[in-house]
């Protein structure tokens, strides 16, 4: 589990370079590496020695950080050959995460944290202070960031004691809250003029559901098409809010339907990290 120990850091590092290796990275394409993972204030390169440097590098920074850089060595974008590598690359950092209880999955194609069990799937488990760390830095208004922060709380508690139909509806909620919030915070305009809905008419902000807000962040470039595509998904399981659905489809959720919610939540997450980088 974050933090890592020492030893794992330095298999990282050496897994970033890849001396002698056919994925070796020079100090300036590790300089690259890091700004790419999303990091603040990436540091320059000082013609040292790579794996030490890294080592330092990582050593230095918060849990975060280090779960970027892990992500985006294994992020398809980051190689020519894209998931060829990507994949192979994954395998090697998920051996050296094993003894943390750690490993990265691909979710809509794209790279998440995942926790592993003594038994059972390994879980992807949103912490709340780093939900509401990244949040803060997307929403400005106090109030909405609380209350993301606890529709959050609230479905890890409604799962943990076997109410999952309840789980869902809060990991639905607290998607519509998310991007509702981050879309009038950088479409302030939004907030009077409303947005566009799919047949061209425009829709009062308040009345905007998730399905929309969905759409909407993917043609802002604030999601790509596959973290939408499994959204979709969210957004269904939480449209079962209608007792009448419920009773036309039988749907009856488990634990697994609510560990299979969270990595597009995650991969969305990401989406918008990638999207809005803390500002140096």
């Amino acid at each position: 589990m974050f933090p890592l120990d020492e030893k794992t850091i330095e298999r990282v590092a050496r897994i970033a370079v890849d001396q002698g290796g056919p994925y070796e990275r020079t100090g300036r394409e590790l300089e690259a590496l890091l700004r790419s993972s999303g990091w603040k204030n990436a540091p320059e390169y000082d013609h040292s020695a790579r794996v030490g440097w890294m080592i330092e590098s990582l050593s230095e920074r918060d849990s975060d950080d280090v779960e970027r850089l892990l992500r985006r060595l294994s992020d398809p974008i980051e190689y020519e050959d894209g998931l060829s590598t990507a994949d192979a690359i994954r395998l090697e950092l998920n051996r050296v995460l094993e003894p943390e209880q750690l490993e990265i999955r691909y979710v809509a194609g794209r790279p998440v944290m995942a926790e592993v069990g003594q038994a059972g799937p390994s879980k992807v488990v949103l912490h709340l202070d780093e939900v509401e760390q990244r949040v803060r830095r997307w929403i400005s208004d106090e109030q909405l960031v609380t209350l993301l922060v606890d529709r959050v709380r609230q479905s890890q508690e409604a799962d943990a004691v076997g109410s999952h139909l309840l789980a869902l509806f809060g990991i639905g909620s607290f998607v519509e809250g998310l991007l509702y919030g981050v879309l009038i915070e950088r479409h302030p305009e939004c907030a009077t003029d409303g947005f566009i809905g799919r047949d061209g008419r425009k829709i009062a902000a308040k009345r905007a559901g998730l399905d929309l807000l969905i759409t909407v962040a993917h043609d802002c470039g604030l999601i790509q098409l596959d973290a939408k595509s499994f959204m979709d998904q969210v957004r269904d399981f939480r449209n079962y809010i209608h007792p009448r659905r419920q009773l036309e489809t039988g749907f009856t959720p488990d634990e697994d339907t609510v560990l299979m919610s969270w990595p597009p939540v995650q991969a969305l997450l990401n989406d918008l990290d990638a999207a809005m980088p803390a500002e140096d």
